[in-house]
């Protein structure tokens, strides 16, 4: 971390029940030349991984659906979200952690995957960067019935739709979740599915 525009930088732990909540004090150079002295609270939840599994024969795409407490207690009257399958990062490494979730959440076990981008999802609060991937299913690539991991109290519905459907359950609002609305949209203007 080298920006000569910061200085003095104080960190202070505030949280470490889930993952860690931290807040940060420093001397920050405004553009006329002065200091002034900054807080901010930074969110580190890890990085994580995120696909878009897509079936170009059938014109389909799997997401999946569960309760999210977040969404709930902000206006979400179902808690519900739908969603791409996605995880945090085990060992640092995206490409086996994203097929490890798909075979957890979905049930497909795929052996290849794209890298399309990476993004900081909430780079205001939160220190994670999100890594992107798609990845192609067929039916044959189905082992089990996903619905995530017992032990971490995942409850996941499989969700198999065309393609175009997923795409209108986001223009009608009931895809609200941004990594999800990134990947259909860079499907949709990259031609992916059809």
């Amino acid at each position: 971390m080298k920006n000569g525009k910061i200085k003095k930088i104080e960190k202070t732990l505030l949280s470490d029940n889930w993952y860690t909540l931290h807040k940060f004090s420093y001397e920050y150079q405004r553009e006329d030349g002065t200091w002034e002295t900054q807080h901010r609270e930074a969110y580190d939840r890890g990085n994580g991984a995120v696909i878009l599994l897509y079936n170009k024969e059938k014109q389909t795409v799997v997401l999946t659906r569960q309760f999210r407490m977040p969404t709930y207690i902000n206006g979400n009257e179902s808690g519900m979200m739908i969603e791409a399958c996605a995880g945090i990062l085990e060992k640092g490494n995206a490409e086996e952690t994203i097929k490890m979730e798909v075979e957890e959440e979905t049930g497909y076990k795929i052996d290849k995957v794209e890298k399309i981008f990476e993004s900081y999802m909430s780079p205001g609060s939160v220190t994670e960067i999100l890594y992107f991937f798609i990845g192609a299913y067929r039916q044959d690539m189905k082992v089990s019935d996903g619905g995530g991991a017992i032990d971490e109290t995942e409850n996941i519905e499989v969700l198999e739709m065309p393609f175009e459907k997923a795409l209108q359950l986001m223009a009608d609002g009931k895809i609200k979740d941004a990594k999800t609305i990134m990947l259909l949209q860079w499907a949709q203007i990259n031609a992916l599915v059809g």
